[in-house]
């Protein structure tokens, strides 16, 4: 087999599984099902680590797989961009992608549309690789709108809940306004480079940075400003950035299993991975990395406050995601993608734990969510308690867990760079640290620690209804630890979670592993001013030992030992004592009802204005009513001139006469 099969193996491999799955599922059986889905994904990690291995051993691929259409000058292909990036991120997405297929298998075991579920998750890994792997626009657009598409139907899989249709509504129309950006910025870069694939747009790209362009008259605006701040726009959407955000949290609705998989390895780092691909035009564009920058700063720093008020165990995990995403995308304003990309990764791993932890929970509690009915579950799961530990350990940060070398490295970034907004920038990260650490532990310590307060519910509204499991009262006996197909995987991502940061630091920062995939200009080279003090992952752990963002994260672990282990009563008292500022962070700083409010509601006003005077009024009124009355008047104004005497017609005849002569005569 050559490396370009084993390219294409990649992304058909999931693909085959999931039509077959979704045509012959129901047929195949469950057993079956899901393992040709597990195989398909397990054949494209294998694949994929193989794709590495050629790749840092200097063998590269940038070339079109097949023609798709061709016009004049233009061709749109699909093909494949294989490179340390590209490799990086197949290696992340199957990885995350398999432990989540296979802790499927337990979690949706009752659920009556299993088949359909492993169906969409296998198509959206598929979608996923297809846009990691795109050498050209048109093929990341691709799987760009395919991950939208597949992440609608997964968040709304329980289509009979009204909770999980409007949940998906609102991620679809939320990345519909950010992919007019994409759309826009990806017009641009065909109208002025003439061609939509990475490379010439490129290598071009420098000899177009004085380059500007007049939407209207008397304005004059940067091309490649305009281009990247449309595509990051694109990014918003899909990475949820302020204030795009909205539909992430929501999208809990959707079964656990891909939740982890949106929030940790897939969508949202679509918006990620993209920025850090058209690094060769971010860099000549200072404006749009100060946007970049500002943007990301924001959502690490006033989602993680949201994190803080969250009663539903996977809303915490899920702004935890919203605040991490904000992380890595003011690693990429600062110029540091590698960083970015690193952070992304170990937090692939950490994530996807915590999601899964809490799933391994939901199960125990037969399908209970809310924290204030949980408490005391360590003695009753070991195994799941000691893995979110792992995860809220390298979430907050603390050494030598992966987070800690990840998060730390972009505090350090931040700290060092010259782009507007990099001081507000570095005060949000660094803060951002604190609230990081409260909220994780806050949330490990309501769930297993404390007093067991899950005996005396009898009632919830959790994740239930239509997939089948048990709604009732906690009486089926103590919780349980789940199943081995649950565990497993918490276990396989506990331990890149822990060792992923200090064994991948050096080389993805401050070696050579990314290659040429990146570009960053001498000017925002914060990792080259970093390098020199490199000495080593045990030396950067030590170093944090004595940096604010350790002992602020450490200060976070203990607020949260006092609020919830020591003195319980005091965080009502807290809520209470600041009900405005409680009554803010619960209303999630009132994004959605203004989106209701002015989007929504403004929709439907210009509905009912459409359908009151355009509708009813101009077209029916006027053109359709009107036009027929206009008949009807100069019907019965002719009827009077046809009386049927002939000397009448006659008259008019001769008057028809006169009137002509006169005309000709007057010309």
């Amino acid at each position: 087999m050559t490396m370009r099969d084993l390219y294409l193996l990649v992304p058909l491999a999931p693909l085959a599984a999931s039509v077959v799955v979704g045509l012959f599922g129901p047929k195949l059986g469950r057993s079956l099902s899901h393992w040709l889905c597990i195989l398909g994904v397990a054949v494209s990690f294998a694949a994929s680590i193989a794709i590495v291995r050629d790749v840092h051993a200097g063998h590269l691929f940038d070339g079109d797989i097949y023609t798709w259409l061709a016009s004049g000058s233009l061709r749109l292909a699909v093909g494949f961009l294989i490179d340390p990036l590209s490799a990086t991120m197949l290696v992340i997405v199957t990885f995350v992608s398999l432990m989540v297929h296979i802790y499927t298998v337990g979690y949706m075991a009752d659920d009556p549309g299993y088949t359909r579920f492993f169906s969409y998750i296998s198509l959206f890994t598929f979608s996923m690789l297809m846009l990691v792997m795109s050498n050209n626009f048109m093929q990341l657009f691709f799987g760009w709108e395919a991950v939208g598409l597949v992440s609608y139907l997964l968040i709304g899989f329980w289509y009979e809940r009204p909770t999980a249709i409007y949940a998906n509504l609102k991620a679809f129309l939320a990345n519909r306004v950010g992919d007019f950006g994409f759309v826009l910025g990806i017009g641009l870069v065909l109208a002025y480079f003439g061609t939509l694939d990475y490379a010439p747009v490129f290598a071009k790209a420098p000899s177009m940075a004085a380059t500007t362009i007049a939407p209207w008259t008397g304005s004059g605006w940067s091309l490649l400003t305009a281009i990247c701040i449309c595509l990051f726009v694109g990014a918003m959407g899909k990475s949820a950035q302020v204030p795009l955000h909205v539909w992430l949290p929501d999208s809990m609705e959707g079964p656990t299993p891909i939740s982890a998989l949106i929030h940790a390895a897939t969508m949202v780092t679509a918006g990620i991975f993209m920025v850090a691909r058209m690094s060769p035009l971010f860099e000549w564009s200072e404006t749009a990395l100060s946007f970049v920058t500002v943007i990301g700063a924001t959502t690490a720093l006033f989602m993680a406050f949201l994190g803080i008020v969250q009663n539903d165990i996977k809303r915490v995990v899920a702004y935890s995601t919203l605040s991490q995403l904000g992380y890595m995308t003011v690693a990429l304003g600062v110029s540091a993608y590698s960083a970015a990309i690193f952070h992304l990764m170990t937090h692939a791993f950490f994530k996807a734990l915590l999601f899964l932890a809490a799933g391994s929970v939901i199960i125990a509690l037969h399908h209970e969510q809310d924290l204030r009915r949980m408490g005391g579950l360590r003695r009753y799961m070991p195994i799941t308690y000691v893995t979110a530990v792992i995860g809220s350990l390298a979430l907050a940060g603390i050494p030598p867990f992966a987070g800690f070398y990840s998060k730390d490295a972009i505090i350090e970034a931040v700290g060092l760079s010259h782009v507007g907004g990099h001081r507000y920038a570095y005060f949000a990260v660094t803060a951002s640290v604190f609230v990081t650490a409260f909220y994780s532990f806050r949330m490990l310590f309501l769930a297993f620690h404390g007093e067991e307060r899950f005996h005396a519910q009898s009632g919830h509204d959790g994740e239930s209804g239509s997939h089948g499991h048990d709604e009732g009262a906690h009486d089926a006996g103590p919780p349980r630890e789940s199943p081995w197909v649950v565990t497993i995987p918490l276990i396989l991502l506990a331990i890149p979670s822990v060792y992923a940061g200090w064994a991948y630091v050096q080389p993805m920062l401050f070696g050579d592993w990314f290659g040429s995939s990146i570009f960053v200009r001498e000017p925002h080279a914060v990792l080259g001013e970093m390098k020199g003090e490199w000495q080593g992952p045990l030396a950067f752990a030590l170093h944090g030992l004595a940096t604010a963002p350790f002992w602020l994260a450490i200060a976070g672990v203990a607020t949260a030992v006092y609020l919830y282990l020591v003195n319980p009563a005091m965080p009502a008292r807290i809520a209470a004592r600041f009900g405005a500022i409680t009554t803010l962070l619960d209303n999630k700083y009132y994004f959605d009802r203004f989106n209701d409010w002015f989007f929504a509601g403004g929709a439907r006003w210009l509905g009912n204005f459409a359908s009151t005077y355009g509708d009813r009024t101009i077209i029916d009124g006027w053109v359709v009513n009107g036009s027929a009355k206009l008949v009807g008047i100069a019907s019965r104004a002719f009827r009077r001139i046809q009386s049927g005497y002939v000397y009448h017609y006659a008259f008019m005849m001769i008057l028809g006469v006169f009137g002509l002569l006169y005309w000709w005569g007057a010309r």
